[in-house]
């Protein structure tokens, strides 16, 4: 019973506060997003279940750590975002991370201060949405192939791109935006040996 509690809940959340689409709406629209990406439709179902397991962990450890931490997966690689007022939930955080089955590597950006004014978020969903746009608008880029977090305006990208000069487009996207102080890649090629 708990555990459908805090699924239901886990859910509920991610609808709230948006995220990987796959990881809310369910397998069969994970393979219909797959099937469109450079990744493989079980490799995207199974970052969905990363996300989903890390997010469960999050939220029995911490409902704080569960609101605040981001967490983006693809093929296994972990990216995960936020602001923590302590050092100690930036490690626990990666702990439980590492501890959901299919995690091969983690990048842990969370930074430990206390940013979370409404116009600090608004500042981060504004520039998160503009370098969307700029990357759906730009024919040589296939923007469904990355994902963008943005904290404190910080830009974060995960994804797979198809080769250097996309992967240089969409980061000279993200430096040309207004306000933005940093651009962190942990972007793959199609033909990095890590997705083997």
């Amino acid at each position: 019973m708990a555990a459908t509690v805090r699924l239901t809940v886990l859910l509920m959340l991610g609808l709230a506060l948006g995220g990987c689409a796959g990881a809310v709406i369910g397998a069969g629209a994970t393979a219909g997003i797959a099937a469109m990406q450079e990744r493989s439709v079980g490799g995207a179902i199974d970052d969905a279940g990363i996300k989903l397991g890390i997010k469960d962990r999050l939220l029995a450890a911490s409902d704080k750590l569960f609101l605040t931490v981001g967490v983006e997966s693809v093929e296994g690689r972990v990216l995960l975002t936020g602001n923590v007022a302590r050092p100690e939930d930036r490690v626990e955080a990666g702990r439980l991370a590492w501890q959901v089955q299919g995690v091969r590597e983690l990048y842990n950006e969370i930074e430990v201060r206390d940013r979370s004014s409404l116009t600090d978020y608004l500042r981060d969903v504004r520039i998160s949405n503009e370098l969307r746009f700029k990357m759906i608008a730009d024919r040589d880029v296939s923007a469904i192939n990355f994902n963008v977090e943005t904290v404190n305006a910080v830009i974060y990208l995960t994804g797979i791109a198809r080769d250097q000069p996309e992967l240089e487009r969409v980061t000279g996207h993200a430096r040309a935006i207004s306000g933005v102080q940093r651009v962190v890649s942990y972007v793959v090629l199609k033909n990095d040996q890590r997705r083997s």
